[in-house]
């Protein structure tokens, strides 16, 4: 018993009726799409709907009927098919799609022909072999000798005599129905699909001295479906909720960013259905598999927009060293001076222009959906020159679960411009039944029990300490 390398990666894939007289064929080319006029409603969270309705010529009594091109990832138990004059009996999706792969794996137990090439001749010998196994590498019996084909590089191809019925060139819908008549009618297929969704994208260019922003919405498309949706007319739904961590109410890290500080109680004038915001694309496209496409919904210029800073100090710690205080960018989707629409889920991405008046990458943060009329604060990264030192100076206890801790925040500006610092003091409901703030050196607001919040102006190239005296019981 002998064994022998292949290249399994150069093999070539035919099919023929007659093994000795191979003739190649062409299985997998891509035929032009079957789908017929093709709608499709495609959602934030990976989720579409794909509705198809196709021209089928149905004969009388039981029939199959074949669709090819639906997706690769649909769920099959949520396929419906209306036919006038037929009802579905039986329904198989074929996901098994035809690859090098799949085929040898469909020929174990079958034998097929392997052609070797002479590298140096480039005489071809054929030789028929049994495939015994396909695990990690081709396992086959050539005329009683055991070989293995693998990844080495010789070239060797195999014909296989033909291509398993299992095997689909295409994503392929296989349906049996019950036909009361003869003739052509129109067919509607719906199904949910995954892998085909959207996200918004914006980019928002900050002219600070005119204090406005102009903001272009763009929406991405992605399909991952495996196959590709022909002139469809499409349709895109905003509305899934969208959720963020709870903040760290212990130890020194800041909580994460809340972009949305005031939900807006504007309605925008776009189509809603139910709770949801519709999106509709001006003219059908072509969603291609595997492909990334974007297209504008909202073009905005000269909104009110300002920059301001903010620092968050967890549950009355102390830094060691002074931190970065966050650059934040607010504006307003409200119709009067703002953007005048609701907002969908995604990334807005900041730029501003430098002396040379060219535009550069700021930062970028996300946004859930945002309702119109609603204020927004984009965290879009660190302060270099602005800085924040919490310091606990003494903590007492006054008896029974009360404690009083003296806190000291030290706000340093290197900017040759006076800034105002939002600090942030949270935590102050962790575990406590009772707060109060007994002394402090600015007056303080308290936007909600869990947090304290000082407007701290810093001069030009100075610092300015803020402090406070906080009790707390458990």
């Amino acid at each position: 018993m002998g064994a022998r390398h292949w290249g399994w990666a150069a093999l070539a894939i035919a099919s023929s009726v007659a093994a000795q007289d191979i003739a190649p064929s062409t299985p997998a080319t891509q035929a032009p799409s079957a789908q017929g006029d093709v709608s499709v409603t495609i959602y934030n969270n990976d989720l579409a709907l794909v509705q198809d309705v196709r021209q089928l010529e149905l004969g009388s009594g039981r029939v199959r009927q074949d669709f090819p091109d639906v997706s690769a990832a649909i769920r099959p138990e949520t396929v419906t098919l209306a036919v006038p004059g037929a009802t579905i009996v039986e329904q198989n999706f074929d996901y098994d799609l035809l690859s090098p792969t799949s085929l040898m794996e469909k020929a174990v137990g079958e034998t097929i022909t392997l052609v070797r090439t002479n590298p140096g001749t480039g005489a071809e010998v054929r030789e028929r072999a049994k495939v015994l196994a396909v695990n990690g590498g081709v396992v086959l019996d050539v005329g009683g000798h055991i070989e293995v084909l693998r990844d080495d590089g010789l070239p060797v191809r195999a014909i296989f005599d033909k291509v398993p019925d299992s095997l689909r060139a295409r994503p392929t819908l296989s349906v049996t129905l019950a036909s009361t008549r003869n003739g052509r009618r129109p067919a509607t297929l719906s199904y949910l699909s995954r892998q085909l969704g959207w996200v918004a994208d914006y980019v928002a260019l900050y002219d600070q001295a005119k204090g406005t922003i102009d903001v272009q919405g763009w929406v991405t498309l992605r399909n991952t479906t495996g196959t590709t949706f022909t002139n469809a007319r499409t349709l895109l739904v905003a509305g899934d909720v969208a959720s963020e961590g709870q903040p760290n109410r212990f130890g020194n890290l800041q909580p994460p960013s809340r972009p949305v500080r005031a939900a807006g109680t504007e309605s925008a004038s776009r189509e809603q259905l139910g709770d949801f915001y519709l999106y509709p694309l001006p003219v059908r496209t072509t969603i291609a598999d595997k492909q990334t496409k974007q297209v504008s919904f909202l073009d905005v210029k000269g909104a009110t927009a300002t920059s301001a800073y903010e620092y968050h100090n967890g549950w009355l710690a102390t830094r060691e060293q002074p931190a970065s205080a966050a650059s934040t960018l607010r504006f307003s989707s409200s119709r009067a001076g703002g953007l005048g629409d609701a907002l969908p889920a995604g990334t807005v991405r900041v730029y501003m222009r430098d002396a040379r008046g060219q535009a550069q990458f700021t930062g970028e943060a996300t946004i859930p959906h945002t309702p119109q009329g609603s204020s927004i604060a984009l965290t879009t990264g660190d302060a270099f020159d602005v800085k924040v030192q919490p310091i606990v100076v003494k903590r007492t206890a006054l008896g029974g679960s009360r404690f009083r801790t003296d806190m000291r925040y030290v706000v340093t500006n290197a900017r040759g411009v006076p800034v105002t610092v939002d600090v942030y003091q949270d935590g102050l409901d962790y575990s406590f039944t009772d707060t109060r703030i007994v002394a402090e050196s600015l007056r303080s607001e308290r936007p909600e029990s869990n947090t304290v919040l000082w407007h701290v102006q810093v001069p030009a190239n100075g610092s300015t300490t803020l402090t406070a005296t906080i009790d707390t019981r458990y």
